[in-house]
Protein backbone atom coordinates (compact mmCIF):
# COMPACT_ATOMS: atom_id res chain seq x y z
CA UNK A 1 0.00 0.00 0.00
CA UNK A 2 1.39 3.41 -0.90
CA UNK A 3 1.41 6.19 1.80
CA UNK A 4 -0.99 9.33 1.77
CA UNK A 5 1.00 12.82 2.31
CA UNK A 6 -1.11 15.37 3.83
CA UNK A 7 -0.05 18.99 2.71
CA UNK A 8 -3.20 21.22 4.28
CA UNK A 9 -2.21 23.17 7.26
CA UNK A 10 -3.12 22.09 11.05
CA UNK A 11 -5.14 21.50 12.54
CA UNK A 12 -7.08 20.58 8.75
CA UNK A 13 -3.96 18.73 8.23
CA UNK A 14 -4.31 16.23 11.31
CA UNK A 15 -8.25 16.12 10.83
CA UNK A 16 -7.76 14.46 7.13
CA UNK A 17 -4.71 11.95 8.51
CA UNK A 18 -7.05 10.88 10.97
CA UNK A 19 -9.86 10.05 8.88
CA UNK A 20 -7.14 8.63 6.42
CA UNK A 21 -6.22 6.02 9.05
CA UNK A 22 -9.88 5.50 9.65
CA UNK A 23 -10.27 3.94 6.32
CA UNK A 24 -6.95 1.88 6.89
CA UNK A 25 -4.38 4.32 4.92
CA UNK A 26 -1.27 4.68 6.31
CA UNK A 27 -1.42 8.53 6.49
CA UNK A 28 1.49 11.27 6.60
CA UNK A 29 0.79 15.24 7.54
CA UNK A 30 3.57 17.33 5.93
CA UNK A 31 2.34 20.82 6.10
CA UNK A 32 3.41 23.73 3.68
CA UNK A 33 1.88 26.42 5.00
CA UNK A 34 0.91 27.51 8.98
CA UNK A 35 -2.21 29.80 9.74
CA UNK A 36 -2.29 32.58 11.33
CA UNK A 37 -4.29 35.78 12.19
CA UNK A 38 -3.84 39.26 10.92
CA UNK A 39 -5.02 42.62 12.03
CA UNK A 40 -8.60 43.57 11.17
CA UNK A 41 -11.67 45.92 11.63
CA UNK A 42 -14.92 45.36 12.15
CA UNK A 43 -16.67 47.35 9.25
CA UNK A 44 -19.97 48.94 9.24
CA UNK A 45 -22.14 45.75 9.49
CA UNK A 46 -25.85 47.71 8.62
CA UNK A 47 -25.85 47.10 5.17
CA UNK A 48 -24.84 43.01 5.39
CA UNK A 49 -27.72 40.58 5.71
CA UNK A 50 -24.94 37.83 7.16
CA UNK A 51 -21.74 36.32 6.79
CA UNK A 52 -20.20 33.92 4.52
CA UNK A 53 -17.73 31.55 5.70
CA UNK A 54 -15.37 29.06 2.99
CA UNK A 55 -13.09 28.28 5.16
CA UNK A 56 -12.66 27.02 8.72
CA UNK A 57 -9.72 28.79 9.20
CA UNK A 58 -11.89 32.38 9.83
CA UNK A 59 -13.62 31.57 12.66
CA UNK A 60 -10.47 29.45 14.67
CA UNK A 61 -8.13 32.23 13.90
CA UNK A 62 -10.32 35.65 13.36
CA UNK A 63 -9.76 37.14 16.47
CA UNK A 64 -11.42 38.80 18.87
CA UNK A 65 -13.68 40.60 16.55
CA UNK A 66 -15.59 37.97 15.57
CA UNK A 67 -17.70 38.35 18.47
CA UNK A 68 -19.14 41.88 17.00
CA UNK A 69 -20.37 39.57 14.16
CA UNK A 70 -22.10 36.59 15.64
CA UNK A 71 -25.84 38.42 15.50
CA UNK A 72 -24.99 37.71 11.75
CA UNK A 73 -26.77 34.67 9.96
CA UNK A 74 -23.61 32.36 8.67
CA UNK A 75 -23.50 30.43 5.32
CA UNK A 76 -20.54 27.81 5.50
CA UNK A 77 -18.96 26.40 2.31
CA UNK A 78 -19.54 22.85 3.90
CA UNK A 79 -20.37 20.82 6.79
CA UNK A 80 -16.88 20.99 8.21
CA UNK A 81 -16.90 24.67 8.31
CA UNK A 82 -20.32 25.09 9.66
CA UNK A 83 -19.38 22.92 12.62
CA UNK A 84 -16.20 24.78 13.52
CA UNK A 85 -18.56 27.94 12.90
CA UNK A 86 -20.97 26.54 15.50
CA UNK A 87 -18.23 25.97 17.79
CA UNK A 88 -17.36 29.31 17.54
CA UNK A 89 -20.56 30.64 18.53
CA UNK A 90 -22.37 31.60 15.23
CA UNK A 91 -25.79 30.65 13.94
CA UNK A 92 -25.25 28.49 10.46
CA UNK A 93 -28.04 29.52 8.53
CA UNK A 94 -27.08 27.53 5.28
CA UNK A 95 -24.37 24.93 3.99
CA UNK A 96 -23.07 24.37 0.36
CA UNK A 97 -22.97 21.30 -1.51
CA UNK A 98 -20.30 20.83 -3.41
CA UNK A 99 -17.89 23.47 -2.73
CA UNK A 100 -18.52 27.69 -3.31
CA UNK A 101 -20.71 26.94 -6.40
CA UNK A 102 -23.45 24.99 -4.19
CA UNK A 103 -23.23 27.87 -1.75
CA UNK A 104 -26.64 29.09 -2.64
CA UNK A 105 -26.85 32.89 -0.68
CA UNK A 106 -30.06 34.72 0.12
CA UNK A 107 -30.11 38.02 -1.31
CA UNK A 108 -28.69 41.35 0.07
CA UNK A 109 -25.20 41.57 0.60
CA UNK A 110 -23.03 39.51 2.20
CA UNK A 111 -19.41 39.61 4.01
CA UNK A 112 -16.91 37.09 3.21
CA UNK A 113 -14.60 36.34 6.14
CA UNK A 114 -11.37 35.72 4.25
CA UNK A 115 -7.85 34.67 4.28
CA UNK A 116 -5.08 36.92 2.64
CA UNK A 117 -5.33 34.47 -0.78
CA UNK A 118 -8.93 34.50 -1.51
CA UNK A 119 -11.15 34.05 -4.66
CA UNK A 120 -13.69 36.75 -5.33
CA UNK A 121 -16.91 35.52 -5.06
CA UNK A 122 -19.86 35.68 -7.10
CA UNK A 123 -22.77 38.04 -6.29
CA UNK A 124 -23.23 40.95 -3.38
CA UNK A 125 -20.11 39.85 -1.22
CA UNK A 126 -17.55 41.72 -0.04
CA UNK A 127 -14.04 40.19 1.49
CA UNK A 128 -12.69 40.92 5.21
CA UNK A 129 -9.55 39.13 5.51
CA UNK A 130 -9.17 37.94 9.01
CA UNK A 131 -6.32 34.98 8.57
CA UNK A 132 -2.92 34.41 6.37
CA UNK A 133 -1.81 31.19 4.95
CA UNK A 134 1.66 31.69 4.81
CA UNK A 135 4.48 29.17 3.40
CA UNK A 136 6.59 27.41 5.85
CA UNK A 137 9.91 28.72 5.69
CA UNK A 138 12.59 26.89 5.45
CA UNK A 139 9.83 24.07 3.77
CA UNK A 140 9.49 20.78 4.94
CA UNK A 141 11.84 17.79 3.73
CA UNK A 142 9.51 15.90 0.94
CA UNK A 143 11.54 12.88 0.82
CA UNK A 144 8.43 10.56 1.84
CA UNK A 145 7.00 11.70 -1.57
CA UNK A 146 8.91 9.59 -3.71
CA UNK A 147 6.39 6.18 -4.65
CA UNK A 148 3.53 7.83 -2.37
CA UNK A 149 0.31 9.27 -3.28
CA UNK A 150 -0.59 13.29 -2.10
CA UNK A 151 -3.68 14.99 -1.10
CA UNK A 152 -3.69 18.60 -2.38
CA UNK A 153 -6.47 20.66 -0.82
CA UNK A 154 -5.86 23.99 -2.81
CA UNK A 155 -4.24 25.34 -5.49
CA UNK A 156 -1.36 27.34 -3.34
CA UNK A 157 -0.86 23.67 -2.28
CA UNK A 158 0.06 22.97 -5.55
CA UNK A 159 2.25 25.28 -6.76
CA UNK A 160 4.15 24.81 -3.92
CA UNK A 161 4.36 21.40 -4.36
CA UNK A 162 5.44 22.12 -7.71
CA UNK A 163 8.26 24.27 -6.97
CA UNK A 164 9.84 21.86 -4.49
CA UNK A 165 9.52 18.39 -5.76
CA UNK A 166 11.48 17.68 -9.09
CA UNK A 167 11.61 14.10 -9.10
CA UNK A 168 7.36 13.05 -9.50
CA UNK A 169 7.19 10.12 -11.52
CA UNK A 170 6.64 7.28 -9.19
CA UNK A 171 4.30 10.11 -7.09
CA UNK A 172 1.02 10.37 -7.86
CA UNK A 173 -1.60 13.34 -6.89
CA UNK A 174 -5.11 13.41 -5.67
CA UNK A 175 -6.74 16.91 -5.77
CA UNK A 176 -9.64 18.68 -3.86
CA UNK A 177 -10.84 20.41 -7.39
CA UNK A 178 -9.17 20.49 -11.20
CA UNK A 179 -7.96 24.00 -10.39
CA UNK A 180 -5.47 22.22 -7.78
CA UNK A 181 -5.32 19.32 -9.96
CA UNK A 182 -3.60 21.70 -12.66
CA UNK A 183 -1.44 23.88 -10.21
CA UNK A 184 0.63 20.61 -9.66
CA UNK A 185 2.15 21.11 -13.07
CA UNK A 186 3.24 18.09 -14.89
CA UNK A 187 5.56 14.99 -14.85
CA UNK A 188 3.51 12.92 -12.13
CA UNK A 189 2.79 9.17 -12.05
CA UNK A 190 -1.02 10.33 -12.14
CA UNK A 191 -3.49 13.13 -11.10
CA UNK A 192 -6.77 12.29 -10.41
CA UNK A 193 -9.53 15.08 -8.89
CA UNK A 194 -12.63 14.31 -6.20
CA UNK A 195 -15.95 14.33 -7.94
CA UNK A 196 -16.77 16.79 -4.72
CA UNK A 197 -14.43 19.44 -3.04
CA UNK A 198 -14.57 17.81 -0.25
CA UNK A 199 -12.76 15.41 2.38
CA UNK A 200 -14.57 12.32 1.91
CA UNK A 201 -14.77 12.48 -1.71
CA UNK A 202 -10.76 13.20 -1.59
CA UNK A 203 -10.06 9.60 0.73
CA UNK A 204 -12.67 7.87 -1.13
CA UNK A 205 -10.14 8.20 -4.13
CA UNK A 206 -6.92 8.14 -2.23
CA UNK A 207 -7.94 5.37 -0.80
CA UNK A 208 -8.12 3.12 -4.08
CA UNK A 209 -4.74 5.11 -5.25
CA UNK A 210 -3.30 4.25 -2.50
CA UNK A 211 -4.27 0.44 -3.08
CA UNK A 212 -3.39 0.89 -6.97
CA UNK A 213 -0.15 -1.34 -7.65
CA UNK A 214 2.72 0.96 -8.48
CA UNK A 215 4.01 0.29 -11.64
CA UNK A 216 7.96 1.31 -12.46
Amino acid sequence: MRRLIVLRPQPGAAATVAAAQALGLEAVAVSLFEVVPVAWEVPDLASYAGLVVTSANAVRHGGDGLAELRHLPLHAVGEATAAAAREAGFTVAGVGNGGVDGLALPPGRHLHLAGRHHLPLPGEVDALVVYDSRAIEPPPELDLVTDAVIAVHSARAGRRLAELVAERGNTAIVAISQRAAEACGAGWKGVAVAPTPDDPALLALARKLCHKPLRR
